[in-house]
């Protein structure tokens, strides 16, 4: 990859040719490339006039659109962006503005949440964020008496951290990511070059825009190719088409389960895809089931980019590269910005082949996580973080991820890859979508289960998948239990939860 330099957003943004559209929505005039940067001047001299400087954390409690795009990066252009979900509950916003730090909390003037109140009875204050007729233009309304002057005014430097965000922490309490200018910046060129995005190129943003996917791979790496992000209210299967057909998108980017959703609807709607400018569809931030991949390039006409990302890298690792160069199912690509290596327990890289721990190191990864020591000392070794997933690179460089290794299902000492069993499982006519996770076992610790969504129509019996799954896989990794459900819980951002799903399914007892 070409080496970029250490690079700040608001040098990011001067890239856009100034008339050119930058940020959009459905039924809004855009914000031009040159709007955006007035934008980001005028954020920033309001929050020096509010006492906000660089350093100090704002919280952004924005519902998905244009306004969520703009606010993160303008505000991260002098300030250090905090965007949180805007479904938490009270006791999580009091949570999370506590464990930030914030100085102050970004709200959509009008809208009404727990967060006003969690961050009153912290005394920060709290900022109306009102909307303008173009799509992402906005004023910050302070409260009475918050002007100050800021300590530390002006445009964030380099080594000034941008955006911070928490891990997920699904088995303990979610840790601090702080991701610096020079994090983010590298990864959205990085992603702009993997995906040869331009000035024409456009994409329709349906992920959430408190995660880094929507952040950084739909928003900053459009806006530093000098192409445009239209950003929806969110994901919805049945309103993707008549967005797609009135924007016009180059490409959109993804988490598994919304592509299954809008594949399932693409037979209703093939004269709207045909009638596209589609040049690729990307997925990230899970892994891709194969025969989905492989089912969209049909219905599509276009490649599917799959892609390795994580918070703690500022979302890229790892892509497929666009054609001609190959692309594999079940394969995560080549390193697409930062070194990638595997490395044994014992902290030796291993060569082509080797089964082992995905690391990564450069530009685009987190110096560390924040007041977390313990963490620290357990994801870095020599310089390396340690991604927690488990992988081979083959000798042309192509990595293969088995799983997360906190997610590996330990059957009496033998380790199965949940993901090896859901591609074998998701080759049954049947099925439409499918997640193996691990059981509690009185005798061997775990037993290997799968959660099944059934195609329209369809049905299958408990003993007929597991003799088809019999043909393919070991004994010992055949499912032993067999859930259907109408539908497997997702996460906040879309991703189908592995961990904890037994509990969550009454099955852990």
């Amino acid at each position: 990859m070409t080496e970029y330099p250490a690079d700040t957003v608001s040098n990011l943004l001067a890239r856009g040719a100034a008339d050119a559209p930058a940020i959009g929505a459905p039924d809004r005039p855009w914000l031009t490339h040159g709007a955006l940067r007035a934008l980001t001047e005028r954020t920033v001299a309001a929050l020096n006039g509010m006492g906000v400087g660089r350093g100090d954390r704002v919280a952004l409690v924005m519902p998905n659109g244009p306004e969520a795009a703009t606010s993160f990066v303008a505000i991260a252009c002098g300030a250090t962006t905090a965007p949180l979900n805007p479904a938490y509950k009270a006791e999580e916003f009091a949570f999370y503005l506590g464990d930030v730090g914030a100085k102050a909390l970004i709200v959509l003037a009008g809208m009404e949440t727990p967060a006003r109140q969690a961050a009153a009875e912290r005394g920060i204050p709290v900022v109306d964020l009102v909307p303008e007729n173009q799509a992402g233009s906005f004023a910050l309304v302070p409260p009475p008496g918050m002007a100050t002057v800021a300590s530390r005014p002006g445009l964030a430097e380099a080594q000034d951290v941008a955006l911070i965000l928490h891990t997920s922490g699904t088995t303990s309490r979610p840790k601090i990511v702080p991701l610096r200018h020079i994090n983010v910046t590298a990864s959205a060129y990085n992603i702009g070059a993997v995906l040869g995005l331009g000035d024409a190129d456009l994409c329709l943003n349906i992920m959430p825009l408190f995660h880094i996917h929507g952040l950084i791979a739909a928003t900053l790496a459009s806006l530093a190719a000098g192409g445009s992000v239209c950003c929806t209210p969110g994901f919805n299967g049945f309103r993707f088409y008549s967005w797609f057909q009135q924007v016009r998108p180059t490409w959109y980017t993804a988490v598994p389960t919304m592509h299954q959703t809008i594949l399932e609807l693409a037979p209703r709607n093939a004269a709207a895809i045909a009638a596209g400018r589609l040049r690729f569809i990307r997925s990230s931030s899970a892994s891709l089931p194969p025969q989905v991949m492989t089912a969209m390039e049909q219905a599509f006409g276009v490649p599917v980019i799959e892609s390795y990302g994580m918070t703690e890298a500022s979302h890229q690792m790892a892509s497929n590269p666009l054609p001609p160069r190959p692309r594999f199912p079940g394969s995560v690509g080549l390193a697409a910005g930062p070194e990638v290596a595997i490395m044994d327990e014992q902290g030796t890289i291993l060569p082509a082949g080797g089964l082992g721990e995905v690391v990564i190191r450069g530009r685009n990864v987190t110096a560390g996580y924040e007041n977390n020591e313990a963490a620290n000392t357990a994801g870095f070794t020599d310089g390396w973080f340690r991604t927690g997933d488990q992988g081979v690179l083959d000798a042309d460089g192509y990595l293969r991820l088995t799983g997360r290794l906190k997610e590996l299902i330990n059957r009496g000492g033998e380790k199965i890859s949940p993901l090896e069993v859901d591609e074998v499982v998701m080759d049954h006519p049947a099925v439409a979508q499918c997640l193996t996770f691990g059981l509690p076992h009185a005798k061997l610790g775990e037993e290997v289960a799968v959660a099944i969504v059934l195609r329209a129509g369809m049905e299958v019996k408990e003993t007929e998948l597991r003799e088809f799954c019999g043909t393919r896989l070991a004994a010992f990794k055949v499912p032993r239990r067999v859930v259907f459900l109408e539908e497997i819980p997702k996460g906040a951002t879309g991703k189908l939860q592995r961990i904890g799903l037994a509990e969550k399914l009454g099955l852990a007892g």
